[in-house]
């Protein structure tokens, strides 16, 4: 049972990749950093001599260090005087790798706040990474659609990190789509993601026979891309969708639905 003002890593985890995910602040020493040169998903690195500076509207925090100790809660503390609700990982990034939950490098993370630059008018893949992106990589995330040409010019000239294009890291690989390239580089890998992944590469792979839902994601992207004309607005419209996707995966995917009740009789 955590103390007050405290949550633990599996609570934390329960709400990473969901709308109400909290902002993770890590105030990690440079000493502690490369004794574990990993992030917890999202979290930003702030110096706990920065909190004070901080600018970002206050909102839901959790503070990490490495124990759960002095740093995280003399940081959490002084974000409550700033009107935020924060509260401290209990345990630490110890106690976080300790329960198995997904670290990522800090040699693969881009800086914060990176663009990434796909292919104009998405469907499922360049929908389905951008969600993964700002829900377990970097909420502050862009999206850039460019003609299909100039995918790789604009990721040169704007700093920009390509996906969904032959050529580039993160694309298809094999039989697997730009998706599961993310969650091997970034090493994310869950068991609710990896079972979203089988649907999205079926989907996006035309293999429904590896996934009976990817009929179902295939049907409503397509109906998404005819509603929108702007990419943006679908891309908005399309994280709602994969949110919805990921709670199935991970809290309702042996959920039927049968009513009236005993009509396959």
């Amino acid at each position: 049972m955590p103390q007050f003002g405290q949550i633990t890593p599996s609570q934390t985890f329960r709400l990473l990749g969901t709308p109400d995910a909290p902002h993770l602040i890590d105030v990690r020493t440079d000493e502690d950093v490369a004794a574990l040169p990993r992030l917890i998903p999202t979290a930003r690195r702030i110096p706990h001599g920065d909190i004070a500076g901080l600018t970002d509207p206050p909102g839901r925090a959790v503070v990490v260090c490495t124990k759960g100790r002095k740093l995280s809660e003399g940081a959490a503390a002084w974000l409550r005087t700033a009107g935020w609700q924060a509260e401290v990982l209990e345990g630490g990034t110890l106690a976080w790798a300790a329960a198995g939950l997904p670290m990522i490098p800090l040699s693969v993370l881009p800086p914060p706040g990176t663009p990434w630059v796909t292919r104009h008018r998405p469907k499922i893949d360049r929908i389905a990474c951008p969600w993964l992106i700002r829900r377990f990589i970097d909420p502050a995330a862009r999206v850039l659609f460019v003609a299909p040409a100039e995918v790789q010019a604009v990721a040169d000239r704007f700093g920009a990190i390509p996906f969904d294009i032959e050529g580039v890291a993160f694309s298809h690989r094999g039989e697997n789509c730009s998706f599961d390239a993310l969650l091997d580089d970034f090493q994310l890998h869950t068991e609710a993601l990896d079972r979203m992944a089988t649907v999205i590469r079926a989907a996006d792979t035309d293999r429904h026979d590896l996934a009976p839902q990817a009929a179902g994601l295939l049907a409503l992207s397509v109906g998404l891309s005819r509603m929108y004309r702007d990419d943006l607005l679908q891309l908005e419209a399309g994280i709602a969708l994969y949110d919805a996707l990921y709670r199935w995966a991970r809290d309702g995917h042996e959920e039927g639905h049968d009513w009236p009740q005993g009509r396959r009789e």
